[in-house]
C-alpha cells in the first residue's frame, strides 16, 4: 500500500447503541503507524457518594460533529504527523460500566498519539454540546462540565 492510498481520515460517530473498543480502534489502524492511542470513558457506579444507576446523554447532534469536527482539524494542525482520529460518543441510555465515549488516535509514535488523545476528550468536554444526567437511586441531576466554557461565563 502506498501512503497516498492510506489518507488521514476523521470518524466521527454520536450513537445510541453500545459503543466497541475494538471497532473504533480498528479505524484508526494504518501501516504507517506504530501507536494508537486509547480514551475509554465509562459510567461509574457513584459520585460523590451517591449510587449511581446509569447516566443519559442528549446533545445537538449536527453541533456537536460539526464541534468534533473543528477538533481534529485542531489536532492536525498540533500534531501533523497524526494519521487517523475516531470519536464514538454515546447517547441516551449508558449503563454501569459500558462506555460512553471512545477516542482513538493513530501516529508514527506514540507521544503525539497520546497527547492528541488527551487533547480531545479535554476539548470535547469543554466545547462540544453534549449533556450528561446522572441518575441515581432516588433522583437524577443534570451535570455540567467544570471544563465547559459556556458554563462558566456567567460565574
Amino acid at each position: 500500500m502506498e501512503e497516498s492510498e492510506d489518507v488521514p481520515k476523521d470518524f466521527i460517530k454520536l450513537k445510541s447503541e453500545k459503543l466497541s473498543v475494538d471497532e473504533v480502534s480498528e479505524l484508526v489502524i494504518s501501516p504507517y503507524c506504530g501507536a494508537v492511542s486509547l480514551f475509554i470513558g465509562t459510567t461509574r457506579n457513584n459520585f460523590e457518594g451517591k449510587k449511581v444507576i446509569h447516566l443519559e446523554y442528549d446533545a445537538y447532534t449536527s453541533m456537536a460533529e460539526t464541534e468534533i469536527k473543528k477538533i481534529c482539524r485542531d489536532v492536525r494542525q498540533k500534531w501533523p504527523s497524526v494519521k487517523h482520529i475516531a470519536v464514538h460518543h454515546r447517547l441516551g441510555v449508558v449503563p454501569i460500566t459500558e462506555a460512553s465515549v471512545i477516542i482513538a488516535v493513530s501516529s508514527p509514535h506514540r507521544a503525539e498519539s497520546l497527547e492528541a488523545v488527551m487533547y480531545c476528550i479535554n476539548t470535547l468536554k469543554a466545547s462540544v454540546p453534549i449533556w450528561k444526567k446522572e441518575i441515581y437511586e432516588d433522583e437524577y441531576s443534570w451535570k455540567e462540565n467544570k471544563e465547559c466554557f459556556w458554563a462558566n461565563s456567567e460565574k
